[in-house]
């Protein structure tokens, strides 16, 4: 699978999609910035709140 971005300009957040495969747990590992794993403990998503502030204008506006 190609990763994924999809933006929420209102919430200034991003979700960074790694796999399609579920979600089965989730850790803040640094402020604002929230990874999502898999049942075998690998990354399958980023949440990246206060988005505008790590992440570049140009992928926030094709994620949006």
């Amino acid at each position: 699978m190609k990763p994924t971005v999809t933006y929420d300009a209102d919430a200034d957040a991003a979700y960074i999609r790694l796999s399609l495969e579920p979600v089965e747990a989730s850790e803040e590992v640094s402020d604002g910035i929230v990874l999502d794993y898999d049942a075998e403990g690998r990354i399958v998503g980023m949440e990246v709140l206060d988005a505008r502030t790590h992440l570049s204008p140009q992928l926030l506006e094709r994620a949006a």
